[in-house]
């Protein structure tokens, strides 16, 4: 009941980061970019972005956290049983994607959207929105990366 608990916490987590970016790059982004000037647009996706990025964080650390008392309730039942605890390697696979999106994540929310605040602040609309285009690069490949993890965490639980 615990492990069942723990995973739909887990998945909720990463419901909200990969939803929430195809939702700014599919959705949002070429709505704001269709009725809004620049202007307009840049406080808007501002004011957006800071709010998801907010969820994201607690995303992130809901998927670290649950992530890793799953690991740990899985180890510990094979260790009473006297069993050795060999780790799928769609579970390392995982792991490893998830500190890459992590890393990324946090050079988009630390240096490009910093930028993004310094450049609304000074009113510097070309350079906000060189910013956002580097947001949205990394975005992107956040997306895929987790897109590619989901699909891969479910080919890898098929027997």
């Amino acid at each position: 009941m615990l492990y069942a608990s723990l995973k739909a916490v887990h998945l909720l987590g990463v419901v909200v980061w990969i939803g929430g970016m195809f939702f700014m790059l599919a959705c949002l982004r070429p709505a704001a970019a269709e009725v809004l000037e620049p202007p307009a647009r840049v406080r808007l996706m501002h004011a957006a972005l800071r709010r998801f990025f907010s969820a994201v964080t607690v995303a992130t650390l809901v998927a670290l956290l649950s992530g890793a008392a799953m690991v740990g309730l899985v180890w510990r039942e094979r260790a009473s049983a006297g069993l050795a605890f060999n780790m799928p390697l769609d579970w390392y696979a995982m792991i490893s994607l998830f500190f890459v999106m992590a890393a990324v994540f946090a050079h988009v929310r630390l240096a490009l959207f910093r930028r993004v605040e310094r450049a609304l602040a000074d009113q510097a609309w070309p350079v906000a929105a060189a910013a956002l285009r580097g947001i949205r690069w990394e975005v992107t490949l956040n997306l895929v990366i987790g897109v590619f993890v989901i699909v891969l965490v479910r080919l890898g639980s098929v027997p």
